[in-house]
């Protein structure tokens, strides 16, 4: 299959709220070529990532919008215009192959609409655009909602939070202490040719100068490193681990911050991981598997405790709740198609049933961490703050963070070019009746 076609059709079923890039992707994947798949991901994400710009432009360049039956259509379009604003790949390559995507959409009327609209726009996206970019939409490639509640929240940053979400994340990894201090590792990969520098707040963690694929890195099979960003390393760090405690991840998929738990305090009782998702946690099981890690992994809904839980409190909680993702956009770009305004009441609402539910199971003078990759505080701040408000014995238990904005309740991370993603964590204690005020 022709690698544009397959990239727009998994962009279509985005456009039209049937999927998501994770799940619309890897079927289109497997229809192309081994040389090609790299370039079915760059388009794919390229064109979620710039579609509010590509889409204005491409409203600006027709007679009348798409019908919804024609979304195929559409989808190729924002592939065509992507590739002439976005990538190096000759004008004329990119207008011809995306053109003659149409056949297979058995809509042959689309070759002339296509290749006129992707030569105006050639011709003209030039000019075009700086008048459109008066529009913050179109000027920073998010949605309005989002852009709005950004401006509304981060009024000095919110520029430069949308420019990070633009971007393309670096590959950070996470050493695993068992094996190796940073340093060494540091070592050993300068000694295989890898440029690399120590991340800035976390203690083990690793940014690498340029992407690879990682099962070329040193040990990686054997567990010396995995993925994960620098802000979602500072879970296990914040937890305040200690010998034989008893550890719970809830919404642990898939599985990174149970992992680092495991790799943090060797001499931890049990960490049980949860999550509402049984295929999700093929993905923890093989983590476990890889960095030789055991936990007591459960499929099922956190909140649904007298479905899973023994009734033996938890010393340490960590709560890595369902958010809206805002924090991670440049990693998951249709993120900006998927999300709606409306799904963040509910998600805060969700978030508040979590903490309910879990807080029960939380040992006195336990720790709950309150973790979420949203950079949006109507799921963050305020959710910790209502809970605090309605629950007696409970007590924000403060850090003194070198990372990210002080909140009226916890920390918050806003994203970072080249560095952390957008991340927010509270720290609450479970006091004994002795203990409260």
């Amino acid at each position: 299959m022709n690698p544009r076609l397959a990239a727009a059709r998994a962009l279509k079923a985005v456009l039209a709220g049937k999927a998501s890039l994770a799940s619309s992707l890897p079927s289109q994947l497997e229809r192309v070529e081994p040389r090609d798949k790299g370039l079915v991901q760059e388009l794919a994400f390229g064109a979620a990532r710039w579609q509010p710009r590509l889409s204005a432009l491409a409203l600006a360049l027709l007679s009348k919008p798409f019908r919804k039956a024609d979304q195929d259509v559409e989808a190729l379009l924002l592939i065509g215009l992507y590739q002439l604003l976005y990538t190096r790949i000759p004008a004329h390559a990119a207008i011809a192959e995306t053109v003659g995507c149409a056949t297979a959409l058995k809509k042959p009327w689309a070759k002339g609409l296509l290749n006129a609209v992707l030569r105006r726009a050639q011709r003209e996206a030039e000019t075009l655009l700086p008048a459109l970019e008066k529009d913050p939409v179109v000027l920073t490639a998010h949605p309005r909602w989002l852009q709005k509640s950004l401006k509304a929240f981060w009024p000095d940053d919110w520029l430069a939070i949308c420019a990070a979400n633009n971007s393309h994340p670096p590959l950070t990894l996470r050493v695993n202490q068992q094996q190796f201090s940073r340093e060494a590792y540091l070592a050993q990969l300068s000694e295989c040719g890898f440029e690399a520098q120590a991340t800035v707040f976390s203690k083990d963690g690793i940014t690498l100068a340029a992407p690879c694929d990682v099962t070329t890195l040193p040990g990686f099979s054997a567990g010396a490193v995995s993925v994960q960003d620098e802000a979602a390393q500072l879970a296990a760090e914040l937890l305040m681990l200690e010998p034989e405690q008893r550890v719970l991840d809830a919404c642990c998929a898939p599985g990174g911050k149970t992992c680092h738990i495991l790799e943090s305090q060797a001499q931890l009782r049990e960490v049980v991981a949860i999550d509402l998702e049984p295929a999700r946690l093929e993905r923890v099981k093989a983590n476990l598997a890889r960095l030789k890690l055991n936990a007591t992994v459960i499929a099922g809904d956190a909140r649904a405790t007298d479905q899973w839980w023994d009734g033996e409190t938890f010393q340490r909680i960590l709560l890595d709740a369902p958010c809206s993702a805002t924090g991670v956009i440049r990693r998951h770009p249709d993120i900006k198609l998927t999300r709606q305004a409306d799904d963040i009441i509910a998600l805060a609402q969700l978030q508040g049933e979590l903490l309910d539910a879990l807080w029960a199971t939380l040992a006195e003078n336990g720790i709950l961490l309150y973790a979420t990759c949203s950079t949006l505080p109507t799921e963050n701040t305020e959710v910790i703050a209502a809970f605090l408000q309605r629950t007696s014995d409970a007590k924000e238990l403060p850090f003194n963070a070198a990372f990210g904005k002080q909140q009226p309740h916890g920390q918050q991370l806003l994203a970072q070019i080249d560095g952390h993603d957008g991340f927010y964590y509270a720290r609450l204690i479970k006091q004994a009746p002795a203990q409260r005020t």
